[in-house]
């Protein structure tokens, strides 16, 4: 573990935001200035494939990084592209239902449930109470 290494994954192990490549950087660029984009990148592939972070592909997202390893599903706004963790139970059982069906042999799931973030959701109700109307009358239909 190099130190570069041990800086990346302290800093995405305290963001729970699910950071991109380049928002790693940013942070670990206030401990470490010299270091490179492509440096970051690198060890978070490194960390990934050592099982000490998780790779997010989501769909329709950038890869997102997640240094929380307990099993968990994500919840994504198609608003603005939050992530979010979801705290319920894995769904265990639909890896047995699905090897009991076919011929892989299943060693696990991708959970991606897609909503409207507690901010989106916010500024879409209060754009939808602005919005303002004419009504309409019969002296104002052309």
């Amino acid at each position: 573990m190099t130190r570069q290494r041990q800086i990346i994954l302290e800093e995405l192990q305290k963001d729970y935001s699910h950071p991109t490549a380049s928002v790693v950087y940013l942070k670990v660029r206030r401990r470490l200035p010299h270091i490179s984009l492509g440096t970051v990148y690198r060890n978070l592939e490194i960390l990934s494939e050592q099982g000490l972070i998780k790779k997010l592909e989501l769909s329709g997202t950038q890869k997102r990084f997640d240094g929380t390893l307990s099993e968990h599903y994500h919840v994504r706004c198609f608003k603005c592209g939050r992530i979010s963790d979801v705290s319920m139970e894995t769904l265990t059982a639909l890896d047995e239902k699905l090897s009991e069906m076919c011929d892989y042999e299943i060693i696990g799931h991708r959970l991606e449930f897609i909503g409207l973030c507690p901010k989106c959701k916010k500024n879409k109700k209060h754009a939808h109470k602005t919005k303002t109307t004419t009504p309409i009358s019969p002296g104002n239909i052309s």
